[in-house]
């Protein structure tokens, strides 16, 4: 029996837009890992995190930390879900030198759910206290104003889901 080629999946959506419940599914293949950017900066940086800009620099630290250790991975034959978002160009050209670099496979997993579907899931994730980093509809706001759709143009494998 052939084994599965060793695949990188990366998500692009606004914030809740359902990134983080797609990689959980997506890592519940066999030989696959899930690797979460908010449970990182949960453990890295405990506290720091109040604005955008916290999030940033946070984020920023992980880094090619980051890189090398999916590469490391995917190297072993394993797949690997990464729960970062690829929402702007800059995040995604960041993503594909990952899976670039060495010739790994990949797939860029587009959640194109309506800004009204995504508030309305916030203020419902808000209100059950489910979610490690909460924002307010005032934030979403500011997260999408730095959102870029991926084009056609960028070179991904992309699967594009309408709702979750």
């Amino acid at each position: 029996m052939l084994k599965p080629e060793p695949t990188l999946h990366l998500v692009c959506g606004k914030v809740a837009a359902g990134k983080s419940t797609l990689a959980n599914c997506l890592a519940s293949a066999p030989a696959t890992a899930l690797i979460s950017e908010d449970h990182w900066l949960l453990r890295m940086c405990p506290g720091e995190i109040s604005f955008l800009e916290d999030h940033a620099r946070c984020s920023a630290r992980l880094g090619e930390v980051k890189e090398d250790h999916v590469q490391a991975l995917l190297g072993t034959g394993q797949s690997v879900v990464m729960d970062f978002p690829a929402n702007t160009l800059s995040q995604r050209q960041r993503l594909r030198k990952i899976f670039k670099s060495a010739g790994f496979a990949h797939q860029l997993h587009f959640l194109a759910v309506p800004d009204t579907v995504c508030k309305a899931r916030l203020r419902q994730r808000n209100q059950d206290g489910v979610h490690n980093f909460g924002a307010s509809e005032a934030e979403f706001n500011l997260f999408t104003s730095y959102y870029v759709t991926r084009s056609p143009e960028e070179g991904f494998n992309v699967t594009t889901y309408v709702d979750l």
